[in-house]
């Protein structure tokens, strides 16, 4: 696989990942066509394997998104921006500090975006806490497995 290609794999599965805010895009089944793609170019047993494993998380993410109840996100009144924020600050987070920096980075986005709505440290804590209970594991959950199979796939291209 040439650099080029390469290239819009990675462009691509950043573009999955940054799915993820977006309701209605199918983030996960974005990062697992990117993987079939590197791995359909590639051929090596490595990137069949990452291939596989990266659809068995992706289908475990679902399962444990469809658990966690959806509709607090609503009725918290959690909006677009504030969501969008958070990924962005949860992909900066795992680059940051792989997989453990994801769930960090949004949490500290969500206390960032509160925070000037009123009321200082308190309310923004406050605020945060509401927020993380309505999104609980759904966007989480999706996040977090595109971020692994994110990450699978870089370490098998770059070693590979």
């Amino acid at each position: 696989m040439g650099s080029l290609q390469l290239c819009l794999v990675g462009l691509a599965m950043l573009a999955g990942l940054l799915a993820v805010a977006v309701p209605g895009v199918p983030a996960p089944l974005v990062c697992w066509a990117v993987v079939l793609w590197w791995a359909s170019a590639v051929h090596t047993a490595t990137a069949w394997y990452v291939l596989f494993g990266s659809a068995v998380v992706l289908a475990l993410g679902q399962v444990l998104r469809r658990l966690a109840p959806g509709r607090r996100l609503r009725d918290s009144g959690i909006d677009r921006q504030t969501l969008v924020t958070c990924v962005i600050c949860g992909i900066g987070g795992f680059v940051a500090l792989p997989v453990v920096g994801g769930p960090l980075g949004f949490v500290a986005g969500m206390y960032a975006q509160s925070r000037p709505r009123g009321g200082g440290h308190r309310a923004a804590v406050a605020a945060t806490r509401t927020a993380m209970r309505a999104v609980g594991l759904s966007v989480l959950a999706e996040l977090f497995t595109c971020l692994l199979v994110a990450g699978a796939w870089l370490v098998a291209a770059v070693t590979s």
